[in-house]
């Protein structure tokens, strides 16, 4: 009786575990072996009610799907979608694999987590606008402004000022650093309204500024960027996640149009 009850109740738990894409466990007894079957469990972090009906939505859901390479065609085989989004330089080569929204914004509120393998470099770029004129779009930072990702206690690049980790890149410095070590997880935020441009780091307001005024034209001419007239200069455009030949990883990205 108890022989024929477990081979029963394994039939019926294999029976529902055919049924969808569940999760399950085995159960060993003495006479046999049950399938129990488990809810699936998410990889990404769902948005919460309350920011649906604020407006927020993800920019990632655990696949590729709403991203494409700069410039069209496909991401770099380098990007991984998972549980995080993560760019695995062991397999490939490309450096210019930058990762692209297909979607272009103008008034936002972006929210993502990062981090960043040792002595390793990216950065989180918007306004970026894409085109076939080489000499003005062939790299989205010849348009887009970028919040610098780094690892500021190795990277050569944290020895420049305006080049650290939460910096408007090469155009204005964090007020304070707040940036975490190495492969530790920070929150960033980057605010564009209106002209109003705000970033923000582990909960700290680093960087915050007006876009596209005198003061916005005369920072860009004293900068690197003074040699690609369009950098700066768009009021919407697509989110560029930096492929500078290092791993990195994002997850819980999250954008609100204003």
């Amino acid at each position: 009786m108890h022989k024929l009850f477990l081979t029963a109740m394994a039939a019926g738990f294999l029976l529902a575990c055919n049924s969808g894409d569940t999760s399950s466990t085995e159960i060993k007894t003495d006479t046999s072996v049950a399938t129990v079957v488990t809810e699936p469990v998410s990889l990404i972090t769902p948005l919460t009610d309350a920011e649906k009906a604020d407006g927020w939505v993800l920019l990632y859901d655990g696949t590729l799907k709403g991203w494409h390479k700069w410039n069209g065609g496909a991401p770099s085989p380098g990007w991984k979608a998972d549980s995080t989004l993560h760019l695995d330089k062991s397999s490939s080569g490309e450096n210019d694999g930058d990762l692209t929204t297909d979607e272009e914004f103008e008034n936002f509120d972006l929210k993502y987590e990062w981090k960043i393998d040792t002595a390793g470099n990216s950065g989180v770029m918007f306004y970026a606008v894409e085109g076939a004129d080489s000499a003005k779009f062939y790299r989205p930072f010849y348009t887009g402004p970028e919040m610098q990702v780094l690892d500021n206690a190795k990277h050569p690049d944290a020895k420049i000022i305006k080049h650290h980790a939460g910096d408007l890149y090469d155009l204005i410095s964090c007020s304070k650093e707040t940036v975490k070590p190495a492969l530790e997880w920070n929150s960033a935020e980057i605010k564009a309204d209106k002209g109003k441009l705000d970033f923000y780091l582990n909960g700290e307001n680093v960087v915050s500024t007006t876009m596209w005024d005198d003061n916005w034209k005369k920072m860009i001419a004293k900068s690197k960027f003074k040699e690609w007239p369009a950098f700066g200069t768009y009021k919407k455009g697509h989110i560029v996640l930096q492929d500078h030949g290092n791993n990195v990883w994002y997850r819980n990205i999250k954008i609100k149009k204003l």
